[in-house]
């Protein structure tokens, strides 16, 4: 049976088409075709095309005259853009966090430190992804800063198809956690200049492993 949402705004719709192009329902090349957008979220032709330029503009969704709309494919030197620019946005909310996140909110990062532990130590790559995505995420929340917040969440959907299980092989899941345990010493230490250092080199070393499997996703 189709799925069926009460009417949404032009925001809401790209909202849903963002989501479901993040966690793979919707793939690069893969047309979206205003009907079945229509149908499945209940709203006006006029709201559909509203969303689809949005995420044109977010550089999710390529329209082409004759041919309509489609996800965009994303590019190895697209990829490296974006990680660059990650580099320095969760530096600096990184810093933040450490400087000005509550006793509540790193204490939250530690209990889900432990959780990322415990998927390395049961080789549970998919749910490492998903507590990854979540430890990020709480410390960008913490650092306080809404427009870093944002820019994230439209820079993080372009590449979320590639944090899967193929990239989390064991060897990589025990790096990306090394760093992870380094970083939440730092948070709780409130060393906010280490905690950005690390951050950075995260992110970098995140792009280089990409790099490195390119032809696993990139073919």
């Amino acid at each position: 049976m189709a799925e069926t949402l009460p009417l949404l705004t032009g925001s809401e719709v790209a909202d849903w088409i963002r989501e479901r192009i993040r966690v793979g329902r919707f793939v690069p090349g893969q047309r979206l075709v205003e009907v079945d957008i229509i149908r499945q979220t209940g709203t006006s032709r006029s709201k559909v095309r509203e969303a689809l330029q949005r995420l044109e503009g977010e550089g999710l969704v390529q329209i082409e005259e004759f041919r309509g709309a489609s996800v965009k494919s994303t590019s190895l030197d697209e990829v490296r853009q974006i990680y660059r620019a990650r580099v320095a946005l969760e530096g600096i909310c990184a810093a933040d966090f450490a400087r000005h996140g509550s006793a509540e909110q790193k204490a939250s990062l530690r209990d889900l430190q432990a959780q990322l532990d415990r998927c390395v130590d049961e080789r549970s790559p998919e749910r490492f992804g998903r507590l990854n995505l979540e430890w990020h995420r709480l410390v960008v929340e913490g650092s306080g800063n809404r427009t870093i917040a944002e820019l994230l969440k439209r820079l993080n959907v372009p590449i979320h198809r590639l944090l899967f299980e193929s990239f989390y092989d064991e060897a990589r899941l025990r790096r990306a956690n090394a760093d992870h345990q380094r970083m939440v010493a730092l948070f709780l230490a409130s060393d906010a200049e280490g905690a950005e250092a690390a951050m950075r080199d995260h992110i970098g070393d995140g792009f280089e492993t990409l790099s490195k499997i390119e032809s696993e996703f990139y073919r």
